[in-house]
């Protein structure tokens, strides 16, 4: 087989670049080790839209993805909205916490255009019935006599109305792959890539583990938390100044404390650094809750993502679900860990690189970190104009891509996701980015 451009991984970030380079005119190939579209990291998603980055290309563009999970069935032009993703808005609230302060984001709020309310305790209080608007940061682990001391004071919130969450990530992906089909790109599934093999210093596709050999001159690595391991065979990342590694992580699933879902709806998110955890809503009556990476546990770091242990543990569930119960006094805590696991591909600096490399025709849509998904839509986008820009005889790196958006207006300097970048240092230190 002979195409434009492959693209390793069919998550939902290598589903929307295929979707993208495709409706640019490309004939395109994904490849996945995966039996099946979104079984990697995607299908252990939450799925949670927000806008709350610490730099103007995060918010505009997590703004402007906002708009194509909303008019989703637009987005992919699908014949009929039976058997899409929804989007489901049920706005966030972000605690107040001196690590990520409402400072940071609302002056880039305004420039965006993002909606937001600014709450005190009283306001959040009656906003979330329930919820205990004590401060006890810094986070600290369960098992620590601190972390069952009296609040320091109270705090309040950044609320974003706009915000909610996709009902279905894996479906979603599904959907991005349905789109990419009726655009003639083919799904090479359940085959692991090999080997990149090169014409000159160009890439010059991909191997399989069965031996069949994918011609191309573009490759796109979005292979998620085996993305280190492809730029290693493909030769790429010398000079690369952010680095990647894969990190293990666990989502639970507990039933909702009293009052916080609405009848026949879903209650607001809510992301809560100051004790170092997130919820959102589920499906009957139910509630997810992760970690926010706070300094007091240990990071799961693998040096291999196929040796993530698959099922939750009791310790890392006891321990989110317990800080969300100090949150919500009324949730339980079940005795019985329920949830997903899932393997985060994270940046130095918890920020994406989209960007071309040293390696003439590879490129990477990587260092996802747990925060992309919501951003799929415009990943896509964004590849297809660094790769049409770079294969027509663009210098990115000099000259870097000036994306604007479709629905917004935005621009974005795509030069604030490059490989060369300086680190983040306004980054959280979180996959709160």
């Amino acid at each position: 087989m002979n195409v434009d451009a492959v693209v390793i991984g069919a998550g939902v970030i290598g589903t929307s670049i295929a979707l993208e380079l495709a409706r640019s005119g490309h004939r395109v190939a994904v490849v996945d080790k995966a039996g099946g579209i979104g079984h990697g990291s995607t299908g252990a998603s939450s799925a949670v839209v927000r806008f709350n980055f610490s730099t103007w290309a995060g918010v505009a563009t997590a703004w402007e993805a906002r708009h194509c999970w909303e008019a989703w069935a637009e987005h992919l032009d699908a014949p009929q909205a039976d058997g899409l993703a929804r989007y489901r808005r049920t706005g966030l609230a972000l605690l107040d916490v001196d690590l990520a302060p409402r400072s940071a984001f609302i002056p880039l709020f305004d420039r965006a255009g993002v909606r937001y309310e600014e709450w005190d305790a009283a306001t959040l209080a009656t906003r979330l019935p329930g919820i205990d608007t004590g401060r006890y940061w810094p986070p600290s682990r369960i098992t620590e006599e601190r972390f069952w001391h009296d609040p320091s004071g109270t705090l309040g919130a950044l609320f974003t109305p706009d915000a909610g969450f996709v009902s279905d990530p894996q479906l979603a992906a599904q959907n991005l792959a349905d789109a990419a089909r009726r655009h003639g790109v083919a799904l090479v599934l359940g085959q692991r890539v090999v080997a990149v093999p090169k014409s000159g210093d160009r890439v010059d596709g991909v191997e399989l583990a069965d031996g069949r050999r994918i011609g191309a001159p573009v490759v796109v690595n979005a292979a998620g938390p085996w993305s280190g391991g492809l730029n290693d065979l493909a030769g790429a990342g010398a000079d690369f100044t952010i680095g990647v590694r894969p990190m293990r992580q666990e989502v639970h699933h507990v039933p909702a404390q009293r009052g916080y879902n609405p009848p026949g709806g879903f209650g607001m998110a809510v992301a809560d650094l100051d004790l170092g955890t997130y919820l959102r809503a589920e499906i009957n009556d139910g509630l997810l809750v992760g970690g926010t990476e706070p300094a007091c546990d240990p990071f799961q770091w693998l040096a291999d993502p196929d040796d993530a242990h698959p099922y939750p543990t009791a310790e890392v569930f006891e321990a989110q679900v317990t800080r969300a119960a100090r949150r919500f006094p009324t949730l339980g805590v079940p005795n019985r860990p329920r949830g997903v696991v899932g393997v985060y591909d994270v940046a130095d600096d918890w920020t994406p690189i989209y960007d071309r490399t040293d390696v003439p025709g590879f490129y990477v849509a990587i260092g996802t970190s747990g925060n992309q998904f919501k951003n799929a839509p415009v990943v896509g986008k964004f590849l297809a104009a660094i790769v049409d820009r770079v294969e027509n005889g663009g210098d990115h790196d000099a000259d870097p891509v000036r994306f604007v958006a479709e629905h917004t207006g935005a621009e974005i300097d795509l030069s604030a996701f490059s490989r060369r970048r300086p680190v983040n240092e306004d980054s959280s230190g979180t996959v709160m980015g």
